[in-house]
């Protein structure tokens, strides 16, 4: 039916339905690609370190890294969320870096949070930072427009120090 209204109309008029179907099929086609070459950058699941493992050693991905467990060195990583369970002892690198548990050392990140549980014993170099109450924090607090940049110290920035982010925390801290 659609092919015989084509050949009964004239040249110009049959002309405009084909290069419209043809642009129809086309997008069609240029849509199917799109969609399946987004399909790959799809992110990939953070990794895990579960609460039984203990790791001696840096940690270095381009990935999301979620602890559990203990590790003593060094983590960079795109997002890292620190389980309420874990606890690090080393410098921790990360764009986005969301501590529940203990972190021993200094803490660079764009935005970094830490939560009512965070324990943290070292200076934080940010971005950004949320510091929710309950958290403990010892150690200083300084902000650059580029904390990730552990070569040069040159960007503007504004420090201050805290003993702890809130009362009940400094209590809490020794266990």
């Amino acid at each position: 039916m659609f092919s015989k209204s084509k050949i009964n109309e004239p040249g110009p008029k049959a002309a405009e339905p084909t290069t419209s179907s043809t642009a129809t099929s086309t997008t069609a086609t240029s849509a199917t690609p799109d969609f399946k070459s987004t399909a790959p950058k799809a992110k990939p699941p953070a990794s895990i370190l579960s609460a039984d493992l203990h790791i001696k050693g840096n940690l270095r991905t381009t990935g999301d890294i979620q602890i559990e467990g203990q590790v003593d060195g060094d983590i960079r990583a795109h997002l890292l969320t620190v389980g309420e369970s874990a606890t690090v002892q080393g410098e921790v690198i990360a764009d986005d870096v969301v501590v529940n548990g203990r972190i021993v050392g200094r803490v660079r990140g764009l935005k970094v949070r830490l939560t009512s549980t965070a324990r943290v014993e070292g200076d934080i170099i940010h971005k950004t930072i949320a510091i929710e109450s309950g958290a403990h924090f010892e150690g200083s607090v300084q902000r650059q427009d580029n904390p990730l940049d552990t070569s040069g110290k040159s960007s503007k920035s504004s420090s201050g120090s805290a003993a702890s982010s809130s009362s009940a925390s400094s209590s809490s801290s020794n266990d």
